[in-house]
């Protein structure tokens, strides 16, 4: 089986095709760089994603947090991670990197604030 992707770890773009059997590997062509092999194998065979959203905040000088998880997750688990974080607020003040959300839909993966969020005064 052939499948046809679009690599994404670098600004390239490159159209890979991937051969599988089933869900092994068994060929990568059309990269540009050898970052495209890497993720062909994993989008092909265990895709993962970032997640960012926002989160609610009390008492700060802004009404919402930007949040991200910490690494990639994988993709079946983006919708728990989701519902997780659904409603969630946090009181200011919040730290860039803060933990909002430890070991988000048991990934092992943790949420963390991308921004500063000082206390209204």
């Amino acid at each position: 089986m052939i499948e046809n992707i679009v690599c994404t770890r670098c600004p390239i773009g490159c159209r890979l095709e991937v051969e599988l059997n089933g869900s092994e590997v068994l060929s990568v062509s059309g990269n540009e760089c050898p970052r495209g092999v890497g993720y062909a194998k994993v989008e092909c065979t265990a895709p993962t994603r970032m997640v960012t959203t926002t989160v609610g905040v009390t008492g700060g000088d802004i009404r919402r947090l930007p949040v991200r998880t910490r690494s990639d997750i994988p993709k079946a688990k983006i919708i728990a991670c989701m519902e997780a974080l659904r409603g969630l607020t946090v009181s200011a003040p919040v730290n860039l990197g803060d933990v909002i959300l430890a070991n988000a839909a048991d990934t092992g993966v943790d949420i963390i604030a991308t921004r500063n969020v000082s206390a209204q005064q």
